[in-house]
């Protein structure tokens, strides 16, 4: 017995003696990795996004500011990309990280001159310029790129290291005939984000839109959204009218939410709206009626109305009672 509490105690040492070590060594990791400078989130790009056009056989360059705000010095990989649009149909791009795989049809990647890796002081920023050589049988239509910039170890060979990259965007579009094509597909009163014509308060009101582009081009569709009542324009608003718009890349959808405001009571409203796109400015107009008819005024006129029902009932049964009364004394 003593000498199996002996190993027992043994046991017990061993494993606070392996846990006391443990906690020693994660707080010497914590602390070195506070004392070390990190590069994540330290580099910072500008443009974010460049829309050129070139002629097929051209040559562009797309300047690209790479800032480095930290008090260290980073090194700074180039990684070139291509990118479509994203699944979710609200703009974002969706990179293409694999370097061995294209875009199907709107690579722009293959356009891109490879770039070398440099070096960042801090607080400096150096100018990279991106080149695109067009070739000469390019295709009329759009080609879209990423050139993101990963800060690599600095005794790691150039290797990436874990901090997140920044990318600057280029949308190219190569001139030539391209039918432009765009379809409205959904224009949707909606409510706390479900659509209704139907409402019962004046808050929280928006409009959904949707569009298909279903040409080999980006297009930026913009335009007026109003709306009115009875013959009073009560909200008007601009749609997408920055001078940088946001794009429909091709064979893609994409959804805009636009915030209906000044919607105040009881009545009927109409939302109205003119979109323009494309090169030879085509419109598409729409219009969607709803109702706005406020809960109290709902239940204020249920009740009138068992209240009328009510009196009814009372009435005829009043009625029957008289008659039949009648009915006896004869």
């Amino acid at each position: 017995m003593q000498f199996r509490q002996k190993i027992r105690n043994i046991a017990v040492a061993s494993l606070v003696a392996i846990v006391g070590v443990s906690a020693v060594l994660v707080g010497q990791s914590y602390a070195q990795q506070a004392a070390e400078p990190s590069t994540a989130n330290t580099l910072k790009v500008s443009p974010l996004r460049t829309e050129i056009t070139a002629d097929p056989g051209e040559t562009k360059v797309v300047k690209i500011i790479v800032t480095n705000p930290s008090d260290s010095e980073v090194s700074v990989k180039p990684i070139q990309n291509d990118f479509v649009a994203d699944k979710d149909e609200d703009g974002s791009p969706a990179i293409i990280l694999d370097e061995n795989e294209y875009a199907e049809n709107n690579s722009l990647k293959r356009f891109l001159v490879p770039l070398e890796s440099f070096n960042v002081g801090p607080g400096e920023s150096v100018t990279v310029e991106a080149t695109i050589n067009v070739p000469a049988d390019a295709e009329a239509g759009g080609y879209f790129g990423a050139v993101r910039f990963a800060p690599t170890s600095p005794d790691g060979g150039g290797q990436v290291n874990t901090s997140p990259s920044v990318a600057s965007l280029i949308l190219l579009r190569v001139n030539g005939d391209v039918p432009e094509k765009l379809e409205l597909t959904d224009f949707q009163v909606q409510q706390a984000a479900k659509a209704t014509n139907f409402l019962t308060t004046d808050k929280d009101i928006s409009v959904l839109v949707r569009f298909k582009n279903d040409s080999k081009v980006q297009l930026a569709p913009f335009g007026m959204v109003s709306v009115q009542r009875g013959n009073d324009v009560v909200y008007a608003a601009s749609f997408n009218s920055e001078e940088q718009k946001d794009n429909i890349l091709p064979a893609s959808a994409r959804r805009w939410n636009i915030p209906l405001k000044d919607i105040e009571g009881f009545g009927r409203y109409n939302v109205t709206a003119t979109f323009t796109y494309g090169a030879s400015n085509k419109t598409i107009e729409v219009s969607q009626v709803f109702w706005v008819v406020p809960l109290p005024m709902i239940i204020g006129a249920v009740v009138a109305l068992l209240l009328i029902i009510g009196v009814i009932v009372l009435i005829v049964l009043r009625a029957r009672r008289k008659k039949s009364g009648m009915s006896l004394g004869k």
